[in-house]
């Protein structure tokens, strides 16, 4: 272990808690860890990961404890906030839904991530009705274009429109030429709205296997220069296209466009959480 990695790893150990032999993290001791000056924006960052622990098919209660503390005021005033005992698990959602440019996230990643996380989510994937399908394939392809992002760095993409052109490239392999301005036209979307955020489970599903392919080429053959990197972008969609083609699939832009963005039902499903979350009996002490 460097010793990098060593003082982060320390880091997120020396706020850990044990009892009975289990052990948690309260969410504000983490929160101050992952440099959120504000309780506000984390609890956003606390809201989509219970909604994650939700649709990976795990009782919220089980991972977010809620409890209250006392905080000190000026002039030995003190007040009641609330707070949550975190299982490793939700320390692990919350880091995964944190914001990406900390880089102590990105240790954070490292120091909670739980091995069994993919096969959880397979186990309960077909159970989930399709806006939940999307929402945790969407959450994959948030965590790998991370990785592509540093894959394409080290084969040389530095700039914005450098990674736009290789962006560009993959959406062309996969979508017969069709580039992401084309996409968003055939989808009928506005400026602002993101490509992926209007696709359906099977065509995010189609997109997470061209990013993770493509991150896994550029590493493993040692992709150098935009334009190596390109072609590759390029052939791992055009061979995920032929893959669906001989399945007798439906090609990705042919698939329909949903209603509702991905974004509109994640606040939804949050506020949801929040309304059984205000239904639930006040816990007094006995």
């Amino acid at each position: 272990m460097s010793e990098l990695n060593a003082k982060e790893y320390k880091r997120f150990e020396d706020i850990k808690h044990i009892r009975d032999g289990g052990e948690y993290w309260l969410a504000r001791e983490l929160s101050a860890e992952l440099d959120y000056a504000e309780w506000r924006n984390f609890s956003k960052v606390l809201d989509k990961a219970k909604l994650a622990c939700k649709n990976s098919g795990f009782d919220i209660d089980d991972h977010f404890v809620e409890v209250n503390k006392t905080i000190q005021m000026p002039k030995t005033a003190s007040k009641q906030v609330i707070d949550y005992e975190l299982s490793r698990y939700a320390c692990y959602l919350i880091v995964q839904n944190g914001d990406p440019r900390k880089e102590v996230i990105a240790h954070g990643q490292t120091y909670f991530a739980i091995q069994t996380r993919r096969q959880e989510v397979a186990d309960y994937f077909n159970q989930l009705d399709e806006d939940n399908k999307r929402l945790v394939v969407r959450g994959n392809i948030k965590q790998w274009n991370q990785m592509l992002v540093e894959a394409a760095r080290s084969a040389g993409l530095i700039t914005n429109e450098e990674y736009a052109v290789f962006q560009n490239a993959g959406y062309k392999g996969l979508y017969g030429g069709l580039d992401v301005e084309d996409i968003h036209k055939r989808k009928g979307l506005r400026d602002s709205d993101k490509i992926l955020d209007f696709m359906g489970s099977e065509e995010l599903a189609a997109n997470l296997f061209r990013i993770t392919q493509t991150e896994s080429k550029l590493k493993r053959e040692n992709v150098q220069g935009a334009k190596g990197a390109n072609a590759t972008h390029y052939t791992v969609g055009r061979k995920v296209r032929q893959t669906i083609k001989d399945l007798g699939g439906t090609m990705p832009e042919d698939l329909p466009t949903p209603e509702k963005s991905i974004s509109q039902v994640e606040r939804e499903q949050i506020a949801e959480l929040k309304r059984k979350a205000r239904k639930k009996p006040l816990m007094l002490d006995e």
